[in-house]
């Protein structure tokens, strides 16, 4: 069975869902099969994808028309299709630098697996940096004493710190001069951002 899934991301009516929903209905998806959400792709909240993962079962296949349709960043998105491929759910892309992504296929998992390499790769260098960063820190003595404020390099580090399943929050916090508390406050356990590092970043707060 295909289940689809469509976004825009905005509502001022510059921005339709129809080229996606035409090119999804081509695919053979039924249109009572297709979730829809109007929300930034760098938003957690987003109803309709979780409502989409949810129902979906194995032998089913997500089917969207881009990538970026999907994941919020490219970690995001290869996590999410190996949720799928775990969970025994096919992932079709049908357009744009992704539309030979056919994880239900032997070319399309080859496909995809070079876009994991891409992000495996992305993210040790982020843990290189990261590293580098905290030595040089301790280097000028700036860990230790008062806890400092979260602010936009210390969220990237603690991001990609606590991507690591291997990783302590308490220690990660301590390396950063941060306390739990804060750590907490703007990244999950996972390294993904909650409503407040989504912020910081995008420069809202």
């Amino acid at each position: 069975m295909l289940i689809g899934y469509v976004r825009v991301s905005k509502s001022d009516g510059s921005q339709t869902s129809e080229p996606q929903r035409d090119a999804l209905l081509a695919a053979g998806v039924d249109p009572a099969r297709i979730y829809e959400d109007l929300a930034s792709g760098r938003r957690d909240d987003r109803p309709g994808l979780l409502a989409c993962l949810k129902a979906i079962q194995p032998g089913n296949t997500l089917v969207i028309w881009k990538l970026d349709r999907l994941g919020r960043d490219l970690r995001h998105l290869v996590n999410t299709a190996e949720d799928l491929r775990t969970r025994g759910i096919g992932l079709k892309v049908l357009a744009g630098a992704g539309a030979q992504i056919d994880t239900t296929t032997a070319n399309g998992r080859l496909a995809f697996g070079i876009f994991s390499a891409f992000a495996e790769f992305e993210r040790e260098l982020i843990v290189e940096r990261t590293a580098a960063g905290l030595a040089a820190a301790r280097a000028r003595g700036r860990l230790g004493g008062r806890p400092r404020k979260m602010d936009r390099s210390t969220l990237k580090m603690a991001m990609a710190a606590m991507a690591d399943q291997r990783a302590v929050a308490a220690e990660v916090a301590r390396r950063l001069g941060l306390t739990t508390t804060t750590l907490y406050a703007y990244v999950n356990g996972d390294g993904t951002l909650k409503a407040a590092g989504q912020a910081l970043l995008d420069g809202t707060l």
